[in-house]
């Protein structure tokens, strides 16, 4: 087959680095019978080089992706993404989930990224609520490693990089004022590692876990084309995979949903550039590649091993793997061809690596072969998995456990190729404390073109078995061994869906956040508990609610029965508070108890089509923040919902009538039977019927109605021009935006009424409020406007323009950068009472 058809394989859409655009990718045009021959080229590439590199970033979406793709898809390069957090503290353009449920997704787009520029994954932050978490936008490295905890945060870089051993290193930012904080403290502690890593004396308990010092041969930075040691040809176009770098690496970009990632760019050259900062190698003024002066091929490593004592048959070992890997190379396309010679390579990876063991080489020099012969034999089973066709799965009966549950699990190997496989065995990886049994033999003699072996295991989950973890490892996994051509191969399978254990009785409250509003202590609240069955049939439970002492409840509890697995039921209850209840934070937690058990949790499916199905678990309670609260009797609200927030639900609660405005009710409904219209955060970017209904609703205010306008970004279709009078949004949006969430705000006009009516605003209504204050503010507007606060991080000039209101015709209009939306999900007091003033007409 023709490289030139080859290229048939994708139809690849691109997009810058650091793209923030919401254009959706065009899916690739697979021609599905030229699949396999590219996946066959991207497994046996890497056999071609010793040398490996790694990118350390912020969140997920730093990579430099069309880099990576040169490196892992071009060179074969062994490489490496070390990311910091999960990114819950970003928006979301998918959906509303936001904190750890956006990071969980922002993990599994960053997952499926990393798939398809073929490189290894790993994150600093290991669990949900890790001290390394996404805490919202900072303007400096020393909050964010503070906050982080700079010791936890070092150590576990270090770790990355002594267990990877990258020969280079490159942090995705610089360390510049007008970069994230988050991206700069990467960076501060990926330089500061360069030498701190091969020093035993940093972290030296790595050592007693068998983990020795690692030094890095190279650091780079990110630059620009005045000034660079390396540019990296990311534009040119390789044949095989029928793309560019750019628009392979830009393909994975485009997983990134959640933040819009993803362009389209047009073949051509283009560059990255890179400029050396640290190195323990000769360099010069302008480099070939990052590789110069380092070892890049077995031959190079053979040089580097025979010039020391004992070396001489390790050296020799590694000349034949250099020889090996060309005659694997030269196989290609063939896939029997291909399987021979990579087999061969593989006993003789297996031959270099008992020289290794037997020789007298230095202690170092022995860890640095043993590591690379590994890798090399990692890539090798992939290589063989795929020049033999041979396809293994791991296929539960359900991936949706409970403690106690006994399923099935069946491990298939199917074989696609021509050539025969002996000795086929197949295992399944569970948790310690599980069981699993197989229901027949897990050995096989032979494995023929178009046959399948499989065994299907009996599968217990233990009674006291954790509860689902997104960020951990799978926890069901199988190996598939087999032999072909005199050497044995093993492919190493994970399930297509996360396999949970979830809670026995999944439940959710509704509301899950609520305002007691200690005006009306005697108000009850109306709670209604979903219930959902994960037990594999039939199951009773019985839900009550656990409720602050001196609080009521009725009923005391209630009875379930399901019929089956996934049933759902609802029951609703009444909480009341205690008559004298203060203004403070109070929990109340759903409990389901039967059977000496007793279960607090619930599940949350999130479920994408391009990250597929994971979950999560989470207590099952209802957050109540109980404050004074005035709200005006039927005051109605048309809300139009850009998708990123939720604030019309807890408007809702608080006894407004809010009313999610359709295209159709903005085009041509009746706007004026609303005291106030809402615009949601960044609506004119993804309502496409604002901008040509934007004269009626500007009519609206004039007839004397109140709009209320949140934050947008210049890229959301914002002009100046549709307010009644200009506000332009300030550019470099980065500097734009005030990110200590305690920062002093001053009030510009205290005789306002936004004020006083219907909440009198205090100092105190400016405390608790979570991750920032502002984003996005204005840097112009009409001197029609009344500024009503001013606001600033420390040491900057603070801005006037995040809260603007003026009169408009017989009407208001109201735009405000304020972070609503993070402020009200989370019961902030203050927030809540200066909303509830800003949608009530004003006299």
């Amino acid at each position: 087959m023709s490289k030139g058809k080859l290229a048939k394989l994708y139809t690849i859409t691109t997009a810058a680095v650091l793209a923030t655009s919401l254009i959706m990718p065009v899916a690739p045009e697979t021609a599905h019978a030229d699949r396999g021959v590219v996946d066959l080229w991207k497994a046996i590439k890497p056999l071609t080089t010793i040398a490996s590199a790694m990118n350390t970033g912020a969140h997920p979406d730093d990579e430099h992706s069309s880099m990576l793709a040169y490196l892992s898809l071009g060179k074969g390069v062994d490489t490496s993404s070390v990311i910091a957090n999960r990114g819950e503290g970003g928006q979301n353009e998918i959906g509303s989930e936001l904190g750890n449920a956006l990071g969980i997704i922002r993990t599994r787009e960053l997952q499926e990224a990393s798939k398809i520029t073929n490189i290894h994954l790993e994150n600093l932050s290991e669990k949900i609520d890790d001290p390394i978490f996404d805490f919202g936008f900072s303007k400096s490295p020393d909050e964010t490693l503070q906050k982080w905890g700079e010791d936890v945060a070092y150590e576990k870089l270090i770790r990355r990089i002594r267990t990877l051993r990258p020969d280079v290193v490159i942090p995705a930012f610089l360390n510049e004022p007008s970069t994230h904080g988050h991206h700069r403290a990467i960076n501060v502690i990926t330089v500061r590692a360069f030498k701190d890593a091969a020093d035993p004396n940093v972290f030296p308990q790595h050592a007693k876990e068998g983990l020795a010092p690692w030094q890095v041969k190279k650091l780079y930075l990110p630059a620009k084309e005045k000034d660079y040691t390396v540019k990296v040809p990311v534009g040119d176009y390789d044949e095989i995979y029928g793309a560019s770098y750019v628009q392979l690496g830009e393909e994975s970009r485009f997983m990134h949903k959640s933040q819009g990632m993803g362009r389209h760019y047009d073949e051509g050259p283009s560059f990255n550039y890179y400029k050396l900062d640290q190195s323990i190698v000769e360099t010069k003024d302008k480099e070939a590649d990052f590789f110069e002066g380092i070892a890049y091929s077995f031959d190079d490593l053979a040089k580097e091993v025979a010039s020391q004592s004992g070396g001489e048959k390790v050296a020799g070992e590694l000349k034949k793997l250099e020889k090996d890997a060309a005659e694997v190379i030269a196989a290609y396309p063939s896939f029997a061809s291909v399987a021979k010679e990579a087999h061969e390579m593989l006993a003789d990876v297996e031959k270099a690596t008992a020289a290794v063991e037997a020789s007298s080489l230095p202690t170092d020099t022995k860890t640095d072969l043993r590591h690379r012969l590994g890798v090399k034999k990692s890539q090798l089973n992939k290589a063989s998995a795929e020049a033999l066709s041979l396809v293994t799965k791991v296929k539960p009966e359900t991936t949706e456990l409970v403690a106690g549950q006994t399923t099935k699990v069946t491990v298939t190997a199917y074989n696609g190729g021509q050539a025969k496989v002996g000795k086929i065995h197949l295992a399944l990886n569970v948790p310690k404390g599980w069981q699993a049994k197989p229901q027949s033999t897990t050995s096989f003699s032979s494995l023929g073109y178009n046959q399948t072996v499989k065994t299907t295991f009996d599968v217990t989950v233990p009674s006291d078995a954790a509860l689902f973890q997104p960020y951990a490892a799978p926890a069901i996994t199988a190996d598939v061994s087999y032999s072909f051509a005199g050497s044995t191969a093993n492919s190493h399978v994970t399930p297509a869906d996360a396999i949970a254990v979830l809670p026995s009785f999944s439940m959710v409250l509704s509301p899950n956040a609520t305002v007691l509003n200690t005006q009306k202590p005697e108000e009850p609240i109306p709670v209604k508990v979903t219930v959902k069955n994960y037990n594999p049939g039939a199951a009773k439970t019985t839900i009550s609610l656990d409720v602050p002492k001196g609080w009521s409840v009725e009923p005391q509890a209630a009875p379930l029965a399901f019929e089956a697995k996934g049933e759902t039921k609802s029951v609703a209850f009444t909480v009341k508070a205690d008559a004298s209840v203060q203004p403070d934070k109070y929990t109340v937690t759903a409990v389901a108890s039967g059977s000496g058990k007793e279960s607090r949790h619930g599940a949350q499916v999130i479920r994408y089509p391009h990250i597929g199905t994971t979950y999560f678990v989470q207590p099952a309670t209802l957050a109540i923040q109980a404050f004074d609260l005035k709200v005006p009797e039927g005051l109605k609200v048309g809300y139009v919902s850009s998708g990123f927030d939720n604030i019309d639900q807890y408007l809702s609660q608080l006894g407004v009538d809010v009313t999610n405005l359709s295209a159709k009710d903005i085009e041509s409904g009746d706007l004026d039977q609303y005291d106030t219209i809402v615009l949601g955060i960044r609506a004119y970017g993804f309502r496409p019927e604002l901008i040509p209904s934007n004269a009626r609703l500007l009519k609206y205010v004039e007839n004397g109605g109140n709009l209320v306008v949140q934050y947008h970004k210049p890229e959301d279709k914002w002009k100046p021009e549709l307010a009644p009078y200009p506000i332009k949004i300030g550019a470099p949006l980065i500097q734009w935006r005030v990110t200590d969430e305690t920062s002093k705000v001053t009030v510009l006009a205290p005789d306002h009424a936004l004020f006083h009516s219907p909440n009198k605003i205090t100092e105190k209504d400016w405390d608790n409020w979570i991750q920032d204050r502002s984003a996005y503010n204005p840097s112009e507007w009409g001197k029609e406007y009344t500024e009503l606060i001013s606001n600033g991080d420390e040491g900057e000039k603070e801005f006037t323009g995040t809260y603007l209101t003026a009169k408009y015709g017989k009407g208001t209009y109201t735009y405000s950068s304020l972070v609503w939306y993070r402020e009200i999900p989370s019961l902030v007091p203050g927030a809540i009472r200066l909303f509830v003033n800003m949608i009530s007409p004003q006299q």
